[in-house]
């Protein structure tokens, strides 16, 4: 059965449909549908346990965002199938929020992410900890004999240390995911959006990766910590937050590697990986570093 077969048969369509792909997932196949009466969102993705990916979590974490008044509503769910409202608006960019003033509208809305969603959410919840996360990425890499096998222990090595140097811990709902493509902007507001890998974490993840992914200069990363904390940034703040954006950034080079032996998507993975992983090592490098001073 094709993408679109199962589109028709959600048996949830006014009219006849009209079915167009939308290009960028990596995760997930992702489609506008419009019939008769309204354009929708289709998701179509099955759980992907080696990513940490549970579809019932993503379901309800959806809902848990529209409900905190983030995310768009879900219309429609079955197994492997999530129907959205169609939010008119565009992706950001990181070259959007590398601009100060874009950066500052988004702070509000990953901060509500943090404090707002677990207030709505309901059933079983997701802990995703990043360090967990890189371990087993790990684990499972040698037993599928990668490529990167000759690299494994020395990202464990650099892991732990990101670890021990990354806590107390704050704990709060993150989405864990924090690329600018996933903020949508309809010209009066911000929008949240792709909760695959959403569940408890330290809200520093979510900084973290927000900034790694949108590549910030080092004043960025300042005033978004400052804004976010709404308070001057210290020493330790910025230790445990520099830990935190190495791990994003290694958890991100990890999953790479293991898509480019699981996925089935047509994108280039191989040159994700190696991309991700040179700013990897930059970030551990400059955190080194910072730690020496």
């Amino acid at each position: 059965m094709t993408p679109e077969d199962r589109i028709h048969g959600l048996g949830i369509w006014k009219g006849p449909i009209e079915i167009t792909p939308i290009t960028g997932g990596i995760t997930n196949r992702n489609y506008l549908v419009r019939d008769r009466t309204r354009r929708h969102v289709v998701r179509l993705g099955e759980d992907i346990p080696i990513h940490h990916i549970s579809r019932q979590n993503e379901l309800a974490a959806s809902r848990a965002a529209h409900a905190a008044g983030l995310s768009p509503a879900v219309l429609h769910h079955a197994p492997g199938v999530l129907v959205l409202e169609f939010i008119e608006a565009k992706a950001l960019s990181a070259h959007d929020l590398q601009n100060a003033e874009t950066l500052l509208r988004v702070i509000p809305l990953v901060r509500a992410c943090h404090h707002d969603i677990a207030r709505q959410f309901r059933g079983p919840a997701a802990i995703f900890w990043v360090f967990h996360v890189i371990r087993d990425y790990v684990a499972n890499l040698a037993a599928a004999g990668s490529s990167y096998s000759a690299l494994l222990p020395g990202f464990l090595e650099k892991a732990e240390a990101l670890e021990d140097a990354a806590g107390p811990f704050e704990i709060a709902f993150g989405h864990n995911d924090m690329l600018a493509a996933n903020v949508l902007d309809d010209g009066k507001r911000l929008w949240l959006i792709d909760w695959d890998y959403a569940g408890f974490n330290t809200p520093l993840f979510d900084l973290g990766g927000l900034a790694s992914n949108s590549e910030l200069d080092q004043s960025a990363e300042r005033s978004m910590l400052e804004a976010y904390y709404q308070t001057p940034l210290t020493p330790d703040l910025w230790r445990r937050y520099s830990a935190m954006k190495c791990a994003s950034l290694l958890r991100e080079t990890l999953w790479s590697m293991m898509s480019e032996i699981h996925s089935t998507i047509d994108f280039d993975y191989a040159g994700y990986t190696a991309e991700n992983r040179a700013r990897f090592e930059r970030a551990f490098t400059a955190f080194e570093q910072d730690t020496v001073r």
